[in-house]
């Protein structure tokens, strides 16, 4: 954000970090839904852990863990020892606090990806994953993505230009090639996009509206793959570009800017409906209000790491040196 931008400015529309401390805070006095604490296990157990809470609670399970490296381990060893249970996993942006760029594209559209999968039962069971980084940090409210996710199967009929109206307003960019998570490319009847949540784009070929078939196909050579029966578009963005949210963006600028607001570049290109770099940054000010994550797994069982605590307030320190 530029200077001048933060908490204080932002009343209403941005949590002061005293009232992340005392979310984590709350987290810290009730422990009775944290169960056993265990220290000194190995990093390997703590997945053999997780799966057995599973059976354990009713209700999701949610691990924190002290950076993305951990995490990434943790999960990779779930889907080896547990190839049954849903594993969700939630990064942090991979930018600094107030930084005027914008996050990795792939790991915005795997976070709003999994907090839409969140809204949405898990029959074996689900274990999240996430970071300090990423559990303090508010996310959109449940409402953004209420009814936003989209299942399309071979076979069914699919309106092409509702879809093309439905990936610009779930945070999709269109271009010629697609490359990243959160791209589309369309020639004719034939849709390629790269969903959140998926490891190699998709290629959608309608015949009509009737879609013929899906396959997956490889970046580099654009060749199709492996066909699939069934393919679940989520949302790639933590906010639309739509007419409510840039009016709601605008309105909020204007009253944290003031005058300054007209002829800003980032103002002027989110007016017109444009993504801008850093905009992310901003993000409080496309919605009504913010939530967290635990917001989005009410019940949940929560664990944490042994280092938790030291990241912790190595996140908060890092958040004020920002500011």
């Amino acid at each position: 954000m530029p200077r001048g931008i933060g908490p204080r400015r932002m009343a209403g529309k941005e949590r002061t970090m005293s009232e992340t401390e005392l979310t984590f805070g709350h987290l810290e006095a009730d422990r009775s839904m944290w169960g056993p604490t265990v220290w000194g296990v190995p990093d390997g157990y703590v997945p053999l852990l997780l799966r057995r809470r599973v059976g354990e609670h009713d209700g999701p399970v949610v691990h924190v863990a002290r950076d993305d490296a951990a995490m990434a381990a943790i999960a990779e060893i779930l889907s080896f020892a547990a190839p049954e249970i849903e594993v969700v996993r939630f990064p942090a942006w991979d930018c600094l606090p107030y930084d005027r760029v914008s996050p990795n594209p792939a790991i915005v559209a795997e976070r709003a990806g999994a907090l839409t999968r969140l809204l949405e039962p898990a029959p074996a069971g689900r274990i999240v994953l996430t970071t300090i980084g990423a559990l303090i940090q508010r996310v959109p409210p449940r409402a953004a993505y209420a009814g936003q996710s989209l299942s399309v199967a071979a076979g069914e009929t699919l309106d092409q230009a509702f879809l093309m109206e439905l990936l610009v307003a779930n945070g999709y960019s269109r271009t010629d090639t697609v490359m990243e998570p959160g791209e589309f490319a369309t020639r004719g009847g034939i849709f390629d996009l790269f969903p959140a949540a998926e490891s190699e784009p998709v290629r959608l070929d309608l015949f009509g509206d009737e879609v013929e078939n899906i396959r997956r196909f490889d970046v580099t050579t654009q060749r199709s793959t492996e066909a699939i029966d069934r393919l679940i578009l989520r949302p790639v963005a933590e906010f639309a570009l739509d007419a409510a949210s840039v009016s709601r963006f605008r309105t909020g600028y204007r009253e944290a800017f003031g005058s300054a607001a007209m002829g800003d570049v980032l103002y002027e290109n989110v007016s017109d409906q444009r993504r801008y770099p850093g905009i992310e940054h901003y993000l409080p000010l496309f919605h009504d209000k913010m939530e967290t994550l635990l917001d989005y797994l009410p019940g949940a069982f929560i664990s944490f790491d042994q280092q938790a605590p030291e990241a912790f307030a190595r996140r908060l320190e890092m958040i004020a040196d920002h500011y």
